[in-house]
């Protein structure tokens, strides 16, 4: 069969399996009730993301099960997250699941034989960053924009850079269901939102992606894929300890819930400023890999600056 072909088939069973999501919401109920600390004033449908966790189960078929444990973590993952969509579930059994879900991300890398107190560092940024991608996810199409930028960049690697260190079907048919999700997310009015399991469940893959990555090429400078993320959702936390706040509460501190409540900036306008700032630096990362630690650590140190700037000038406003 012609490739394209195959990926508009690919396309439209994610498009047609999306609908049929949005019919079981309807039916019962599965919607995101604005409240005081919501960017968004209407009730949407949430869980729309789950159509992320779909092309992974596509890919897995089509791929012959490659990733046997990457796929079985993230069944578990998607499985709490969403189970949490519909009613919040207990932080403990939640933290139990993710951390189960990342050692079984260690077995697949083939580096559950490290020291303890290297896995014990990568469970904590692991589940760091599933966090931290699921505390972004707050207004319409951030989720959907970031991830494309960061899948076109390994897409990049992965076929220029390095030697592939994962197939290129997983990237497609990832990249296929953000565009179906994109559809109804990436607007003014947006139909539904990702949830848990969408954002969540997108953490927990591009993880894998870049974990992968990492192992292959043994250049931990590709996190900087993540760099405008983290250092908004890591400055955050330690902004909200300063302030004396509950860090486990929800809020509306992100740099991002700012722009768009405080200073009403339109959401895709704010989504789309996040996403080509994180192009331009995963740009210089590239160009400047024979510096790519010094490149790194300037880029952190410039947008922890920006960062103070804008709570600044915000919070005198």
């Amino acid at each position: 069969m012609n490739i394209i072909l195959f990926y508009i088939i690919i396309f439209a069973i994610l498009l047609g399996l999306e609908f049929v999501y949005f019919r079981i919401a309807d039916k019962f109920n599965i919607i995101d009730q604005p409240n005081d600390r919501s960017s968004h004033q209407a009730i949407t449908l949430r869980g729309g993301g789950i159509i992320f966790y779909v092309s992974i189960i596509i890919f897995f078929i089509i791929s012959n099960l490659t990733y046997p444990y990457f796929f079985v973590g993230l069944t578990m993952i998607s499985l709490i997250s969403f189970a949490d969509d519909l009613k919040p579930q207990s932080r403990l059994v939640r933290l139990l699941v993710h951390l189960t879900a990342i050692v079984l991300l260690f077995v697949q890398w083939n580096c559950i034989q490290w020291q303890w107190y290297y896995i014990l560092f990568a469970l904590v940024f692991c589940a760091g960053i599933i966090n931290a991608y699921n505390f972004m996810d707050g207004i319409n199409g951030i989720t959907g924009f970031y991830s494309i930028v960061m899948l076109s960049a390994l897409w990049y690697v992965n076929n220029f850079v390095t030697v592939n260190f994962v197939q290129n079907s997983l990237i497609y048919c990832l990249m296929l269901s953000i565009a179906v999700f994109g559809i109804f997310n990436f607007r003014k009015n947006a139909k539904c939102f990702a949830g848990d399991i969408g954002s969540i469940s997108m953490a927990f893959i591009l993880i894998f992606l870049l974990g992968l990555l990492i192992v292959k090429t043994h250049n931990i400078s590709y996190i900087m894929l993540l760099s405008i993320y983290g250092v908004d959702a890591i400055l955050t936390i330690i902004h909200r300890i300063i302030l004396k706040e509950n860090i486990f509460k929800p809020h509306r501190l992100h740099i991002y819930q700012m722009l768009t409540n405080e200073k009403k900036i339109p959401h895709l306008l704010v989504s789309t400023i996040y996403a080509v700032l994180q192009s331009i630096i995963i740009f210089g990362l590239l160009f400047f890999s024979n510096y790519a630690l010094i490149y790194s650590v300037i880029v952190i140190i410039l947008l922890s600056i920006t960062y103070y700037i804008l709570i600044k000038i915000m919070w005198r406003m």
